[in-house]
């Protein structure tokens, strides 16, 4: 009987240890799994962190560089100008404009320059045949008679005075014909140079055709556009009023209005940049005057800007919008706004290296309508895009949707 007790107590020992063994064994393969499994997922999330780095660098090759207009330039120091904004409005330049009014009344009877026409110095824009004009033609050619025969006269009388032919009461009466036939003479040739008649015209006039002295031209006085035009065939014409108007469109006045508010920052000499309309490029020009008074219904000064517009494209009449410069500061990295892209929601600029472009997270500081300072992100000697910074930015967008597409995102 101890021998059999003996044996059941030395089975169940056995049985109790096995069962041990067992629990042990199954508690560590399940630990084992659980650490495999760990490791697992992450170096699964290490290999998407790794992806989505390799995604944000775009290698393209140089063909694609240049179909997509690429352009890059290296980070350096620059000068952020701030602007002060105004509207103003295109004028004829009033300095290089005249009125073409008649010196003569009389019928048009010839009119050869239309509105718009480009005339030279000396073109004939019309004709006008005057009755005034012949009077005052024949006054002078009769003047000129007369004192041609009182010098023929006086020269006979002093001759025949120093020889003591004649009195000295005959020579002093020829004296003095002459003179006033001079006179005469000066006066009826000063109306011929108050119409417009010079020198060379007057001298030559008494070989003139008779039907040629009733004829006024009235001609343009310099290189010109004819922007006004108040004349028609057959129509009696003035004194009084302009028939013509022509203007030098070569330069334009450029009117400001500036607000009181601002005036202090507006100084002579003032460097301006105007801008018309979208079809006009921007244009560089500098204040030329302002005005002393501000308007009492405007509630606005004058700055003037006399601007060269030998293309024409600046049209008296235009509304313009102006940006003047008022100060400069100096920046470490000053870029194009147009290099700038807003990527995950934060500001990057795309900077090359030996992998490809690759978008660089920025802050911004100062900026103006064409730059902006960066801050932080960047140094200088960085290689980065100046043009087509959009079009890479589209290029990481697209390949990220492709991307979450594949993983059934």
């Amino acid at each position: 009987m101890k021998v059999l007790k003996i044996l059941l107590l030395i089975t169940i020992v056995i049985l109790i240890g096995s069962a041990g063994y067992i629990v042990s064994k199954n508690i560590e393969l399940g630990h084992g799994e659980h650490e495999e499994s760990s490791v697992l997922i992450d170096e699964s999330y290490e290999g998407e962190l790794e992806e989505d780095h390799e995604e944000q660098v775009i290698e393209i090759t140089p063909e694609q560089i240049k179909e997509m207009g690429l352009d890059t330039s290296i980070t350096g120091p620059g000068i952020i100008d701030t602007y002060l904004s105004l509207t103003g409005q295109i004028w004829l330049n009033q300095d290089t404009a005249i009125h073409i009014i008649p010196r003569v009344e009389g019928i048009v009877v010839k009119v050869n320059k239309q509105l718009g026409d480009v005339v030279q110095a000396g073109d004939i824009l019309a004709i006008i045949e005057s009755r005034d004009l012949a009077d005052d033609k024949a006054e002078y050619l009769a003047a000129n008679e007369r004192y041609k025969m009182a010098q023929l006269t006086f020269q006979r009388e002093e001759k025949l005075w120093s020889d003591k032919i004649s009195s000295e009461q005959e020579y002093l009466d020829s004296r003095q014909a002459f003179t006033e036939a001079g006179i005469e003479k000066r006066i009826a040739e000063q109306k011929l140079y108050a119409i417009g008649f010079d020198k060379s015209y007057i001298e030559n006039l008494p070989d003139e055709p008779d039907e040629l002295l009733t004829r006024f031209e009235i001609k343009a006085p310099f290189d010109s556009t004819v922007i006004e035009k108040h004349i028609v065939l057959g129509e009696q014409v003035g004194t009084d009023s302009a028939i013509y108007v022509l203007a030098d469109l070569n330069t334009v006045w450029i009117d400001l209005n500036v607000y009181p508010k601002d005036l202090g920052y507006i100084r002579k000499n003032q460097e301006v940049i105007i801008s018309a309309n979208s079809d006009i490029s921007d244009v560089n020009g500098v204040i030329d005057y302002i005005s002393p008074t501000v308007g009492h219904e405007s509630r606005t000064a004058l700055a003037r800007v006399v601007l060269s517009n030998e293309s024409g494209l600046f049209r008296p009449g235009l509304f313009v919008n102006a940006k003047v410069s008022v100060s400069q500061t100096n920046a470490n990295i000053v870029v194009p706004k147009e290099s700038i892209q807003n990527l995950e929601g934060q500001k990057c600029v795309f900077v090359k290296d030996e992998h490809g472009f690759e978008p660089v997270f920025v802050e911004t500081g100062l900026e103006n309508a064409t730059h902006v300072e960066i801050s932080s992100g960047l140094i200088a000697g960085q290689e980065y895009v100046t043009e087509g910074a959009f079009s890479l930015k589209s290029m990481i967008i697209t390949s990220t949707l492709d991307s979450h597409a594949g993983h059934g995102h």
